[in-house]
Formats: C-alpha cells, structure tokens, sequence
C-alpha cells in the first residue's frame, strides 16, 4: 500500500539543522542514514534528561530490521550495528559502555547506551566515567526479538505510530494482548482507532475487548463483519469511562 500523505495533526520531531546540511553531504550508507533520522525519533520520545537508547532498543526495532534486512548478505541487526558505528565516528551519536558490563552472547546484547552528541551530554558521560551511573549499568537489556512474518506489521509499530513511545508497562501489556486477540482483530481496531482520532490505547482496547465479549463476523468464520460503526465505539467508551478518548482525563 502506498503512502497517502502526511494525515491532520501529524506530529513533527526536531532534527538539529546540520543533518540537512554538511552532515548530510557527508553520508553515503544508507544505514547509517536509517539508523540516524530513526535514532532521532525515539530519543524524541524520551523523558527527562539525559535523553538515551540502548543497544537492544536499536537491535529490536522493527522498523529498522525491515528497512534495512538484505537475506543474500547482511542480517538487518549487522546493518543496525555498522550504521550505528559510523553515526559515532562522523560525530553525531556519542556511546557509553558502563565499567564491568558482561559480553553480549547470541540472544542478549551488549549493555551500551547512545545519545545525541551536544554539549550537555558530553558531559554527563564525563560524569558516569568519573562516579559511574547505577541506572545505566544496573538497567535491564532485552534479548533479541523474532522479526515478525514479513508483510505483517508488529503491535509496536502499530502503537508507536498511533500513540508514541512504548514504556516497559505498555510493552508487556503488547505482548500480552498479541498472544489474546488474532492479529486481524488487532490491526483492525488500530484502523477503526486512526479514523476515530483517538489518541490513546485505552480505545483501542475497548474495542477488542467488545469484540472478544461479544463476537465479530457474527461467530462465523470466512464471513466479513459488516462496516465498523465508529459512532457505537464512541458511545461504548463514552458510557464506560464517562469521557470521549481525546477528552482530558484519559489515559
């Protein structure tokens, strides 16, 4: 499916200027180019300062492995690995390994960290040399995920695209309802959720959830439920939680 364009309210993320400029002059690999601008997109959905990604944030991104997987030659993770490589040696990216972090083994990668290379962060890593950073070397790091079938969309991606950063609650919480609702219910409730405009996950729960209580195809395999009513999602929410899901007081 081609893309449509950019839909109403759109959000934007920041880039720091010279990526479209003389750092952008400079690149020639494309995953470098792929690892960088995506890099840039979850620090953006970062909190607090310093902002910072872990390998294994990198390692399992869907949207990475996809866009950059070559089966004649490279695995996308080995694409990821040398894009990233080359993002810290032009200078873009700065990358922490705490003091004493074990070696990585086939399912679980290394525990390094990356951030924007700007002056704040230089020195907060000149301060995790010098007093070390329990959070950094004590923080967990994910083994390495199956890419999902190709032509299937993971639910992170589904998520991310709908409503941001995924946090470890919301993870688990992924995970949980992949393995409960088959996947057609799944990518459906994301669609009915995107022409709705609404902008959390509790709505697109509701709508599984009404699905998994009160049937859909009518109990019959093979038939096409009839059009989705965004109206009785609305009223159904309305009615449960006392608010529309874009009205404060959400979650």
């Amino acid at each position: 499916m081609g893309f449509k364009g950019f839909a109403p309210g759109t959000r934007a993320t920041p880039v720091p200027d010279p990526l479209f400029g003389s750092l952008l002059e400079q690149v020639q690999d494309l995953a470098e180019l792929k690892v960088t601008l995506r890099a840039l997109w979850l620090l953006g959905q970062k909190k607090g300062s310093p902002r910072w990604l872990a390998l294994h944030e990198l390692l399992n991104d869907t949207v990475l492995l996809r866009g950059l997987q070559d089966s004649e030659e490279a695995s996308g993770r080995e694409h990821i690995k040398r894009g990233l490589a080359l993002a810290v040696g032009r200078g873009v990216f700065l990358r922490f390994q705490p003091p004493g972090a074990r070696q990585s083994s086939e399912e679980v990668p290394e525990r390094e960290f990356y951030l924007l290379n700007n002056a704040g962060n230089r020195q907060a890593m000149e301060r995790w040399r010098r007093q070390g950073n329990p959070a950094l070397a004590q923080a967990p790091v994910e083994p390495l995920a199956e890419l999902p079938p190709a032509g299937q969309t993971s639910i992170f991606t589904l998520y991310e695209n709908a409503f941001g950063a995924i946090g470890p609650a919301a993870a688990e919480l992924l995970k949980a309802v992949e393995k409960e609702y088959p996947w057609e219910w799944i990518s459906q409730a994301f669609e009915i959720a995107a022409a709705a405009n609404a902008t959390n996950w509790k709505y697109v729960e509701a709508i599984l959830k009404r699905w998994a209580a009160e049937g859909k195809d009518h109990g019959e395999p093979g038939r096409h439920s009839p059009p989705d009513n965004r109206e009785k999602y609305l009223e159904e929410y309305q009615r449960r939680r006392g608010r529309l899901p874009w009205e404060p007081g959400a979650s």
